[in-house]
């Protein structure tokens, strides 16, 4: 066996480090830490984007068309992203849209992809606090998963992120 060869991480087969795709910058520090992470144990990362219900609901024609739209960018959003992550770990990953609340639609996708082994989270950066979906995956609703919570500081740089990872 050569030196390279040693140094090649061990595949390990459904090893999934799922990220929630959301609209915050902290977001990228959670997704390019999955990546790292998936690249260095032969995983791969998932990606959860929710469109929340359209609030426009006096006509329904107009919510559907608003929801239609709003899961379009989803999609459009989470293909771009897909060379990204296969870039930096070497595997496309598993996207996911979902409609509905966040939190109910993680805490479903968890309980009903039995691939899915990580979630990777980032804390917000802002005085506001960590965030809707940290405060609730540590809080209240931490016993309702079945797998572990990785917590990634927003604030990390990349270099920091690949140092950790």
């Amino acid at each position: 066996m050569s030196q390279s060869e040693r140094h090649q991480p061990e595949k390990v087969t459904g090893r999934t480090f799922l990220v929630v795709v959301d609209d915050t910058e902290e977001m990228r520090a959670a997704l390019r830490y999955a990546c790292r992470r998936a690249l260095h144990t032969g995983g791969r990362v998932a990606l959860l984007r929710v469109v929340e219900p359209a609030e426009y609901q006096h006509f329904a024609l107009i919510g559907n068309l608003m929801e239609a739209e709003a899961r379009q960018e989803a999609e459009v959003l989470l293909q771009r992203l897909a060379a990204d992550i296969y870039d930096l770990s070497g595997e496309l990953p598993v996207l996911y849209v979902r409609e509905g609340v966040p939190r109910d639609q993680l805490l479903a996708l968890i309980d009903e992809e039995p691939e899915i082994s990580v979630l990777v989270l980032a804390a917000g950066t802002g005085s506001e606090g960590p965030g809707p979906l940290v405060s609730a995956m540590t809080g209240r609703y931490v016993n309702r998963l079945r797998v572990p919570v990785t917590i990634v500081p927003g604030q990390l740089s990349n270099e920091a992120i690949d140092a950790l990872s």
